[in-house]
């Protein structure tokens, strides 16, 4: 299916069904996709069909681009709810992202300062010291955590580096509330595997870990643009919203995104 790249370093305004009206950073080439994980439902397509000889944008690039986009807005009186460092690929696995996000809250702060800055990320970076402090500064710290079942991780998130679930939940739990989780539910199937997380066992798992990672919020969607693989289909609403249900009895705060 179709399937498209982010324009780099600042894309947008755009508006997001979380966020509002968001910037943003993309820290990848705007050439080709540059991901720790190559998840089948990705917007950005598939690691292989988006190679790219070009490497991540440098700081400056970042700055200058960010600043300018800002400023605009500012000068056409545009409100801006969030910068978000997103785009194509993981944005913790460049080597600019800690100054990256210094740079953002700086000009955030001058510019915009009721916007929150958002990263989302698939939490594989995230223990590195130097990301782990990054994320700690930034308002949202969105993390990923589509299953705890490894064998399902694998066949749907595809990590192209080493990856435990065990280790992703201690990870998450040590950023002390300071952490959204977001999670994928879908039904379907790929290569003849079932991809449905919405039965009992992937959601009381997943539970559980909720408990153990005590998140500020949880986020949680279905597939909602075209997908590089066939056979993904939505998970319906009324299930989403009986799993919201269940997050919310635990005493976390969650958003369903349809």
């Amino acid at each position: 299916m179709p399937t498209f790249l982010n324009q780099s370093p600042v894309f947008g305004p755009v508006t997001s069904r979380r966020f509002g009206v968001s910037l943003g950073v993309n820290l990848m080439p705007r050439t080709g996709k540059i991901c720790t994980f190559d998840c089948l439902y990705c917007e950005n397509g598939f690691n292989d069909e988006r190679r790219t000889r070009d490497s991540y944008v440098g700081l400056d690039q970042v700055i200058s681009a960010l600043e300018t986009a800002l400023v605009a807005m500012a000068e056409r009186g545009e409100k801006l709810d969030d910068i978000c460092f997103a785009g194509n690929g993981e944005p913790t696995a460049s080597p600019v992202f800690p100054a990256a996000v210094n740079a953002a809250l700086a000009l955030r702060d001058r510019y915009a300062p009721e916007a929150h800055v958002t990263v989302l990320s698939n939490g594989t970076q995230a223990a590195r010291p130097e990301v782990h402090a990054a994320l700690l500064r930034v308002d949202r710290n969105v993390l990923k955590l589509d299953t705890v079942d490894a064998t399902y991780v694998a066949a749907l998130d595809r990590p192209r580096v080493p990856y435990s679930v065990e280790h992703q939940v201690e990870v998450f739990a040590s950023f002390k509330g300071h952490v959204i989780v977001q999670t994928i539910f879908l039904r379907g199937s790929y290569k003849g595997r079932s991809l449905d997380n919405t039965d009992e066992g992937h959601v009381e798992a997943w539970l559980s870990a909720l408990e153990r990672i005590r998140p500020e919020g949880v986020t949680i969607y279905t597939v909602d643009r075209d997908t590089p693989a066939s056979g993904l289909g939505k998970a319906p609403r009324e299930t989403l919203d009986a799993i919201a249900q269940r997050v919310r009895a635990l005493g976390f705060p969650c958003t369903v995104g349809y």
